[in-house]
């Protein structure tokens, strides 16, 4: 009975995002994201075009709570935007309610926003998105570009999720949704996301 309670609360949390996600518009400008996803993305390579609504993480199952949007340029030409999926631990949620109430999410939110916005700055900045002349075609230009980006993504922002967990007890994971991932290379328009509602 818990545990369907906890599947019908994970599917209320993504009712509720779906629509406070903006939809991504193409770009003729940027590459989109090929069908298939690169094998260093294990964990979301079996979601296709949908995001997985759990995930392990060490012992414990985290339910999907949040889809942000999210973007950055590395100058005027290079940059990328894309979705990315904050998941928690329902029991975590659960007895941080009884304890603070549910307004401390909103804190939490903010919170995850910044460290994560911050993290992908850091890994944009650290990807190389010059086109390749090594690549045998977009989609392997493409598939190159995202799984660098992924790597760079969790690798920034490990540290903020270890100190988030450390100071609110509630263990998340923030992890790029990479079907979603738009590249530019010609213009960057990567910061002109629309404001969520």
């Amino acid at each position: 009975m818990k545990a369907s309670i906890q599947i019908l609360i994970g599917m209320a949390f993504i009712a509720l995002t779906a629509c406070s996600t903006q939809e991504v518009k193409h770009d003729t400008k940027a590459m989109p994201a090929p069908d298939k996803t690169p094998a260093i993305t294990e964990d979301l390579s079996q979601s296709g075009p949908n995001p997985p609504l759990i995930r392990i993480k060490g012992d414990k199952t985290l339910n999907l709570v949040r889809i942000m949007d999210g973007g950055a340029c590395k100058n005027d030409f290079q940059g990328a935007k894309g979705a990315f999926l904050v998941y928690a631990d329902p029991a975590d949620i659960e007895r941080i309610k009884r304890e603070k109430g549910p307004q401390v999410f909103g804190d939490f939110e903010n919170k995850i926003q910044i460290f994560a916005t911050e993290a992908l700055q850091e890994a944009i900045n650290a990807t190389n998105l010059a086109e390749d002349p090594f690549a045998l075609g977009a989609d392997e230009a493409q598939e190159k570009l995202t799984r660098q980006l992924s790597n760079n993504f969790r690798n920034s922002v490990a540290d903020a999720i270890k100190l988030f967990q450390k100071e609110t007890t509630l263990t998340i994971d923030v992890v790029p949704f990479t079907p979603s991932f738009i590249f530019y290379q010609q213009g960057c328009e990567a910061t002109h996301l629309e404001p969520e509602n």
